[in-house]
């Protein structure tokens, strides 16, 4: 295991296009690609009889695809949970499954190989009981009934009624089993702290300690030093690079999942009741990473949304209280280098014995392959050993609070989701761990709050920023925060409380629980506009909330345009620069003050970051809104730092330089009449399914058609596009509740429930939320029978 470096999937392996090339025989057209899936779709009406099942389950789905659980028991509410999902999004939750488990390779082949044991290297490997102990004391009855649900519909379909995807591929999903749910690599992508203490590192190794400092500077404020006894030329080799490969995490850029929360109390609402928003943001893809499902039965009444693959829901309401949340940025993670024996790969330094690494073997079945192939996983005392190279006798492992038990991601929420107060809500995050959130918190009594909640170390001495030596024993987690000292707020004074992964922590809190935070600008916005409506006194409804869920106005924007008042331009210029001095920071899909100023920033961010990083590697990353606010401070107040001995010229020849370079390209890209400029037609969103890579055919029948798009990254309405300015990630499923009423719920979701192409619900829910449109939730059994489509009663078999 000479250098071995492990790839960590991309978010989800099944959203990478053209993955399964060559696995397709028979060429097709869009037309009959589409009949082939419409002959296979779900029974969806009528009744269906299901071993396993205790009692009969009643399955409404309304005008929105959405499936109104009612069972008898937890056990047939979780087995139906499983079964209604299976029908909608097998295929998905089969690859979620696989790239958890570490089985791509049995579909994907040898270039999966390197993931897969990623994934297994991350699995949970402790005690069992330990593990199912620390979620709520049913989870392993509730995950073994929805992966009977699972199983029901993979027997039920037989292979010829399997989705089209499995048709196409030729493979068949495996049964599912209970410990199916507790993957980690869906939490551990969520934790981009681990990547950014090797990116760190690097900088330093590269380009010194006060240019890391300045370019990537921590909040609250941290000298960034490596511990004397690493050698910096460690992180020169190729481990971040590998990393920032494999995650498409660069150096600059976060890897937070931004979203946006708040909640407000009955004082300033128009139904005296407490609201709550929430719009987690994730990556735009097809289906959604989002499934929304209501489920009844006794001691269970929840709506929202939650990952497909999971039992329960993760965000939504009950008849008590509500709840969302934003990825908060916990330091969860540590990286250790370890000395390893010159004469023993498996033995390393702890003080001054040695010890035995842990060893698994692990079996991958590989499709091309005849004989499963058989790989060693390593552990030290500090966790999993992501990387080692013999040669120069080092080792790096992984101290993660995901692996610690109770470390699947989003399990937690079924203890969440049947609190009933804010006492019964505090005792639930006692079972949550990971991913790391902020959760704004409401109740029908009144109370509202916000509290971050996970597993926390404590660090005494150390910081967690940078890699540290594993052989010292100087470097350990001491415990973790009990969650009364978790930051937290209730009955907020201001009347309400809103989280964008900012730093939200209140003054004099005494921990340091993150160094890492998103930019300020989404939470800006959203506190502007809360308190301008405070001001007035006016009170809040659930379409103000739309609206500051749908806000497409830029704090950042504005800071930047306004530098143009200080700046001479050219005559040829001059009308450019009165678009963007003149403009209000409105992204709007109209806009052509905002296609320009979009394709303005992408020239200014990478001439910017070009000279500031130039002395560094070339792979580092030029550019992303992690450093937007450094880029900003830098323009505002140019120096010798940025800028050279003349830095207000030199800082006015690069805005001009780049904003000239925006000019020419949107030219060729919309014409040469400004007035034509729109920035919807630079900006949009393509939803692309797993297979649409194969051919055109598939293209063309899979994937609908892109929709314009307004706001950016800095945008309450998130709407991150990639290089090309098609939206990359943002908040598909919405929120918002008045807790006056549990029936004027709305939410947002795309482009669909189903997974399945041909479906109705395919992508429906598309131009709804292209259009910033909501639909209802309904939860109270006279509002679901109104807006109820399908029945279908699944029954027991019969003895």
């Amino acid at each position: 295991m000479n250098a071995s470096r492990f790839r960590l999937p991309v978010c989800h392996a099944w959203m990478v296009l053209a993955l399964f090339h060559g696995c397709c025989t028979a060429a097709e057209t869009a037309e009959s690609l589409l009949k082939r899936s419409q002959a296979l779709l779900a029974q969806v009406v009528g009744e269906t009889r299901l071993p396993g099942l205790k009692e009969e389950v009643r399955v409404v789905r309304d005008r929105w695809g959405i499936a109104h659980i009612e069972a008898r028991n937890t056990h047939d509410l979780f087995f139906a949970q499983g079964f209604v999902v299976a029908q909608d999004r097998l295929f998905q939750i089969d690859l979620w499954r696989r790239t958890g488990c570490g089985e791509m390779a049995e579909i994907q082949g040898e270039d999966a190989l390197e993931g897969d044991r990623f994934a297994r290297l991350m699995q949970y490997h402790g005690d069992m009981e330990a593990e199912w102990r620390s979620y709520a004391p049913d989870t392993r009855e509730i995950a073994t009934a929805f992966a009977a649900g699972i199983n029901a519909f993979i027997m039920q379909a037989g292979v010829e009624g399997l989705p089209v995807e499995f048709q196409l591929l030729g493979h068949r999903p495996r049964p599912w089993r209970a410990e199916d749910v507790l993957p980690r690599i869906s939490g551990l992508i969520m934790s981009g702290n681990w990547q950014r203490e090797l990116s760190r590192a690097r900088l330093i190794a590269e380009a010194g300690a006060e240019t890391a400092r300045r370019l990537a500077p921590t909040d609250p404020p941290r000298e960034l030093a490596l511990d004397p006894l690493l050698e910096p030329e460690i992180f020169k080799a190729d481990i971040a690079a590998a990393y920032a490969a494999a995650t498409k995490a660069p150096a600059f850029k976060t890897s937070l999942h931004e979203s946006n929360n708040w909640v407000a109390s009955g004082a300033l609402t128009a139904s005296g009741k407490p609201m709550l928003a929430g719009d987690p943001h994730r990556t735009l893809a097809l289906p959604s990473l989002r499934y929304l499902v209501h489920l009844r039965a006794p001691g269970w009444n929840v709506i929202g949304s939650g990952e497909p693959a999971l039992p329960g829901v993760a965000i939504g309401h009950n008849e008590r209280i509500a709840w969302a949340f934003t990825i908060v940025g916990t330091d969860q993670a540590d990286l250790f280098v370890e000395k390893t024996h010159p004469e023993d790969p498996r033995r390393y330094l702890a003080g001054d014995e040695w010890l035995s690494m842990e060893t698994r073997q692990e079996i991958f079945r590989v499709r091309g392959k005849t004989q499963p192939v058989t790989q060693e996983l390593r552990f030290t005392r500090h966790g999993p050993v992501i990387y080692q190279d013999e040669k120069k006798h080092i080792a790096i492992a992984l101290r993660w609070a995901g692996l610690e038990p109770g470390g699947a991601a989003y399990l937690g929420s079924l203890s969440v989701a049947r609190a009933q107060d804010r006492a019964g809500f505090l005792k639930a995050l006692e079972a949550w761990k990971i991913p790391c959130l902020n959760f704004v918190f409401a109740s029908v009594d009144g109370d509202t709050g916000w509290i971050a909640a996970a597993a926390t170390p404590v660090r005494e001495g150390w910081d967690g920023l940078l890699p540290v030596p594993g052989w010292t024993n100087a470097y350990r987690w001491t415990r973790f925060l009990p969650v009364k000292d978790y930051p937290q707020l209730f009955q907020p004074s201001a009347g309400w409380i809103g989280t964008a992964n900012h730093n939200i922590l209140p003054p004099g809190y005494p921990h340091t629980i993150a160094y890492d935070w998103a930019p300020p600008f989404r939470y800006e916005r959203i506190h502007e506009r809360m308190e301008e409506m405070k001001a007035a006194g006016h009170k809040l409804t659930i379409e103000d909330f739309q609206r500051l869920q749908q806000d497409s106005t830029s704090t950042a924007a504005r800071s930047l345009v306004a530098l143009w008042r200080e700046v001479p331009a050219s005559d040829d210029l001059k009308p450019m620069v009165k678009l963007l001095a003149e403009w209000d920071g409105h992204l709007a899909t109209g806009s052509a003050a905002a296609a320009l100023y979009s394709m303005w920033l992408v020239e200014l961010e990478q001439a910017f970051w070009q000279q500031s990083v130039a002395a560094t590697d070339s792979k580092l990353e030029r550019g992303s809104v992690k450093s937007l606010p450094v880029m900003i401070q830098a323009l505002r107040q140019p120096g010798t730092a940025w800028f050279g001995q003349n830095p207000v010229p030199q800082r006015d020849v690069l805005m001009l330089k780049t904003l000239s370079t925006a000019v020419i390209k949107l030219r060729k890209t919309l014409g040469d009449d400004p007035a034509r400029w729109a920035w919807g037609d630079l900006h949009k969103a393509a939803f692309q399914h797993p297979l649409a890579g194969l051919s055109e055919a598939h293209a063309a029948a899979f994937n609908p058609v892109p929709v314009p798009r307004p706001g950016d990254e800095t945008t309450p309405n998130n709407t991150k596009s990639d290089a090309a300015f098609r939206q990359i990630h943002g908040a598909t499923y919405r929120h918002i509740f008045d807790l006056a009423d549990w029936d004027l719920g709305v939410a947002t979701s795309a482009p669909g429930q189903s997974g399945q192409p041909g479906s109705p619900h395919y992508a429906d829910l598309l131009p709804l939320w292209a259009r910033g449109e909501y639909f209802p939730l309904a939860f109270s059994a006279r509002k679901v029978a109104e807006v109820a489509k399908h029945t279908l009663v699944l029954q027991p078999v019969r003895k």
